[in-house]
């Protein structure tokens, strides 16, 4: 049998190929960028002919450290929810609408409605959030009729790599659970919510479990990336699905911290429990049988980037974590609402903004900095809080993302958390997770758990400091007070930038 295994990774900003060995050792590592395009406010696209290009360069770059026919499987992971909308011949119809755009707020307001609230929550394990695909379809029917009408397939973004690689229109459950038309307690599309949207079923790909093989390696393919044609290739998983997988979350209460670009709070329950109100995405998890709770922020680490970029573009990130590190806890009291690309847990709200509350002439931008950072993480709290109303109290928890590489930004994590916070041997993430779903696909190992058992392992731990705790917990209800406070200025905002 072959002994190494591929992921490969449709983010929102490159494509990722990845090969690993049966003991989760990276071989090789390539990425290649995507561009992103907003074309109006509140709109996020991107050509889905860029992550074919993009993914196919990775590939041939890692192939040149091992053989194509050394490749045992493929596994496929990437940004959820991107309507990929096909004519019939496989061709993509216009830009993908990615998990960020917030156009189709309106849609989500009328299909809600439609179905009633309650019985929303029971079959998709959410509220409908215009990141969703299926209310992007439905902007699309009422906006761009003349396409909506050529649409012969609807695919997310690394299902499209799927069909580029072998053909096949295919999804796997968990990436698949945000669409917004599955009956996510039985793992399969719901016809009820099919009917309400008013979509063919046979636009749909057809559904397979993480691991499962869901085809092979097309010659055409062979010769355009280097892989071996027939290679397997396994359902994978949405990118924090995949993520959980790669940060070894495979069992009840054991969670992760994703503070990336957007910021997600993820467990893995083995019994479907959606949050009541539908405040958390309650889909299903990629391993059978089991379902994740997902918490999400829209904007995290890009909200550091942002700051970066515009106001300490020429210092390096260790000089900014050096200078914010020297500013005590709270910033001398301003607090940031992180809400930069409107919101999506606990508050869903495309129009929400960001905001400074407390400026005074004492504040520099290196106090500015650490609210960047407190405001994001207070946000990921209020992840973590709405998986302990559901039960689920982690001891400990795995960080990663860009916050990870900061020591300064831990510490505050693990404070504002009141939890140990740890990392794992790969700052690989959905990548390596796919690579995992691949080797289990393959026979390697018998299941998800025993394949990350072998593969991860705990690295380095960061512990709250009890001054810490006791402080942010103080200004953690400043920040609660935040977003009812702004929500009325949101919307005149939003009329305003609109005019």
């Amino acid at each position: 049998m072959s002994k190494y295994f591929m992921g490969i990774d449709v983010s929102t900003t490159a494509s990722k190929a990845l090969i690993i060995d049966a003991q989760g050792t990276v071989i090789a590592a390539q990425s290649h960028p995507h561009e992103l395009s907003t074309p109006r406010p509140l709109w996020s696209e991107q050509d889905p002919e860029e992550w074919w290009t993009a993914s196919s360069q990775a590939i041939r770059d890692v192939l040149k450290k091992v053989p194509a026919d050394e490749i045992a499987a493929i596994g496929l992971t990437g940004q959820m929810h991107g309507l990929t909308a096909l004519d019939k011949n496989g061709q993509p119809l216009r830009p993908a609408i990615l998990w960020n755009d917030q156009r189709s707020g309106p849609q989500c307001e009328a299909i809600t409605q439609k179905v009633g609230e309650k019985r929303l929550y029971q079959l998709i394990g959410s509220i409908m959030v215009a990141g969703f695909t299926a209310p992007k379809l439905m902007w699309l029917r009422e906006n761009e009729p003349d396409i909506y009408k050529e649409i012969a397939h609807i695919l997310l973004p690394k299902d499209y790599i799927r069909y580029r690689l072998s053909g096949a229109y295919v999804t796997d459950v968990a990436d698949s659970s945000g669409f917004g038309a599955m009956d996510i307690g039985k793992r399969t599309w719901s016809d009820e919510m099919l009917a309400a949207f008013d979509f063919p079923r046979a636009w749909l790909a057809e559904l397979c479990e993480s691991q499962d093989i869901s085809g092979h390696v097309s010659e055409e393919a062979a010769v355009l990336t280097g892989l071996k044609a027939g290679t397997p290739i396994v359902g994978g998983a949405g990118d924090q699905p995949a993520a959980g997988v790669g940060n070894g979350i495979v069992s009840q209460g054991q969670a992760s911290l994703t503070i990336g670009t957007s910021g997600v709070a993820y467990a893995i329950n083995d019994r479907y429990a959606p949050e009541l109100d539908g405040r958390l995405h309650t889909f299903c998890g990629p391993i059978p049988n089991t379902w994740f709770h997902m918490g999400v922020m829209l904007s995290a680490a890009g909200g550091m980037r942002w700051f970066h970029d515009e106001f300490m573009p020429d210092q390096s990130y260790d000089e900014l974590n050096q200078q914010v590190a020297n500013v005590p806890r709270g910033s001398l009291g301003l607090l940031f609402a992180p809400y930069l690309t409107g919101e999506r847990h606990p508050h869903p709200d495309p129009l929400a903004r960001g905001a400074f509350v407390g400026l005074t002439l004492r504040h520099g931008l290196p106090h500015i900095a650490r609210a960047v950072m407190e405001g994001v993480t207070f946000g990921m709290r209020d992840q973590l809080e709405l998986l302990r109303s559901l039960g689920v109290n982690p001891s400990e928890a795995v960080i990663s993302g860009g916050a990870a590489n900061s020591a300064v930004w831990q510490q505050i994590t693990a404070d504002i958390m009141g939890i140990p916070l740890y990392t794992v041997n790969t700052t690989e993430g959905a990548a390596f997770g796919a690579a995992i779903l691949a080797a289990v696909g393959a026979g390697a190992w018998p299941d998800v758990p025993s394949a990350c058992a072998a593969m991860v392992r705990k690295v380095d731990f960061v512990y709250p400091d009890a001054a810490g705790i006791a402080d942010y917990q103080r200004l953690y209800p400043a920040f609660q007070n935040l977003y009812p406070a702004l929500r009325q200025t949101f919307v005149s905002l939003a009329d305003y930038e609109s005019t």
